[in-house]
């Protein structure tokens, strides 16, 4: 029978607690499955796609496996692609510019089968402007200042580095000046007032360096896709001081049809009278597809695999107690199998002096530290497999990977670990408020796996900043640029919001899902439940 305990409440009450509602999740072998089959859902979807995955491409020399993605700097996968109209510079000096005029091609769904659907246009990040970097080899630092397609004027240096300047998308004077190993772009309606668009110091930059015009532009989006686009500018008023050679022109980056010999969609120079008009394609910035096969690829089943443990943490809450009204008696545990209610002897009676209850009132705390504890033990599991393993089954396949740092890959690994913690409190919350499990799981697999299965399709990619599914971004093994249009899925690599963020926001709800539920325990106590 349920016996007054002569232990204090308290502070010396909740370590009891929690000890006796450890003993009694990890007594129902039905939880115990279920953790499990969290984590081999998770695992085996993300083996499956790591094991199917095959990749091919097309070069000069043939068919065959993919090139190791091109590094920039900082060791990111990046794209180095353009037209480049240049000049030798020896020490300080500057090149100015007037971009006068902005076109391009855009290749379209054809309308006609077979038929080419190529139209006159530029994609929004096309880009046209001056460049100076130490050489032409691909993957260099650079700096450059831009007139885009539908951005206005930028800097950009270094792949992954982007400041905005003016909303400009008409004719625009441009200037980049080196001094030393800094490197200042500048803007100019008219050629005679200039406002400084960005500063950059370029550590290393040697003592002769290149200068010049270029052209480029991404390829226009198709769905998960991109086609063929490219970028034609108009350079006029050109004036160089510190240089004053033959101009130079490189198509740097272009591929090779499958002959070997004829250039893939080439760029080129057109030079009227004091004008150059300068034709590239391709980007210069980060590779976020074209890099390769990303690390939180391997993650791709996690929301499924937490529907497993949204029964664990729902059933537990919602298994086990209730307390009879004031002055009724002792309070008594709903019947379990024998063994199973090691909580008993710290229950008391209604209203026996200060700490009355407070073993009722921190219950819910206690079962999310288990929940938490338990989820978190869950997720690091997970992750700590299906990340490894799997990027050792795409490299087995030789297919290329994107660039991951140890750092970005022990905060994927411990940051899912969290996320799953976190989620299973939320679950254990959920069924604390509408105190039935079945409900319960519901509530949580709309809240978290029906947002993510749908971000994942593209379809409404926005709910990865509201609801609780936002703490997948802790996943993500690359940045989002804003200065690079990926497809907006997460098979595209697209989230919201940054890693940590998106994490506070499932933290947040799970937070405040157990703080109401912790609240109502306060003021009505333990109420039958239902499974």
């Amino acid at each position: 029978m349920p016996h007054r305990s002569g232990r204090p409440g308290g502070r010396d009450g909740f370590p009891q607690l929690l000890r006796a509602e450890w003993a009694r999740f990890r007594s129902a072998r039905g939880r115990l499955l279920a953790v499990a089959a969290c984590v081999l859902v998770t695992v085996s979807l993300g083996l499956l796609i790591a094991g199917g995955v095959r990749t091919s491409c097309v070069t000069g020399t043939g068919e065959g496996p993919c090139p190791a993605p091109l590094v920039g700097p900082d060791g990111t996968a990046v794209k180095d692609k353009y037209f480049f109209v240049h000049q030798p510079l020896r020490g300080n000096g500057s090149i100015t510019a007037r971009v006068s005029d902005m076109t391009g091609q855009i290749r379209l769904p054809d309308a006609i089968p077979g038929v080419r659907n190529v139209k006159e246009g530029v994609v929004p990040w096309a880009k046209a402007g001056l460049l100076v970097r130490p050489s032409l080899k691909q993957g260099t630092p650079y700096a450059a200042v831009m007139l885009t397609g539908d951005h206005g004027v930028r800097m950009q240096y270094n792949y992954v580095h982007d400041v905005a300047g003016g909303p400009h998308n008409g004719p625009q004077w441009l200037r980049l000046t080196r001094s030393g190993d800094t490197v200042t772009g500048q803007e100019s309606d008219d050629g005679r007032t200039w406002t400084e668009v960005g500063t950059v110091r370029m550590a290393g930059l040697p003592e002769t360096v290149e200068i010049g015009l270029f052209a480029t532009s991404p390829g226009v989006l198709w769905d998960m896709a991109k086609a063929f686009a490219n970028a034609t500018a108009t350079f006029d008023q050109i004036r160089l001081q510190g240089a004053n050679g033959s101009w130079r022109r490189d198509d740097v980056g272009v591929s090779m049809e499958s002959d070997g010999k004829t250039p893939h969609h080439p760029g080129g120079v057109v030079e009227s009278g004091e004008k150059l008009i300068v034709t590239g394609g391709g980007d210069i910035g980060p590779a976020t597809v074209e890099g390769g096969l990303r690390a939180d690829l391997m993650l791709i089943g996690g929301a499924v695999g937490l529907i497993p443990l949204f029964v664990a943490a729902a059933t537990f809450r919602t298994t086990g107690h209730r307390r009879k009204p004031a002055g009724a008696g002792l309070t008594e545990h709903l019947r379990e199998p024998a063994g199973t209610s090691p909580t008993a002897h710290l229950r008391e009676p209604a209203g026996t002096g200060p700490t009355a209850g407070s073993h009722s009132a921190w219950l819910p705390a206690a079962q999310a530290v288990v929940v938490g504890a338990v989820g978190f033990a869950a997720g690091l599991v997970t992750s700590g497999v299906v990340i490894p393993a799997g990027l050792a089954l795409l490299r087995a396949h030789e297919n290329p990977i994107q660039p991951i740092t140890l750092g970005t890959e022990l905060r994927m690994i411990v940051g899912y670990a969290a996320l799953t913690a976190a989620a299973a409190v939320l679950a254990l919350g959920l069924a604390a408020l509408v105190r039935r499990a079945v409900v319960a799981v519901g509530l949580a697999i709309v809240l978290v796996v029906v947002p993510y299965l749908l971000a994942t399709a593209g379809l409404a990619p926005w709910l990865l900043m509201i609801t609780p599914a936002a703490g997948f971004a802790i996943t993500q093994s690359i940045p989002t640029f804003a200065h690079v249009d990926v497809d907006p899925s997460l098979l595209g690599g697209h989230y919201p919001l940054p890693p940590w963020a998106g994490l506070a926001v499932t933290c947040g709800y799970a937070a405040f899902a157990l703080g109401v539920a912790i609240a109502a325990h306060r003021g009505h106590g333990d109420l039958p439940l239902a499974r």
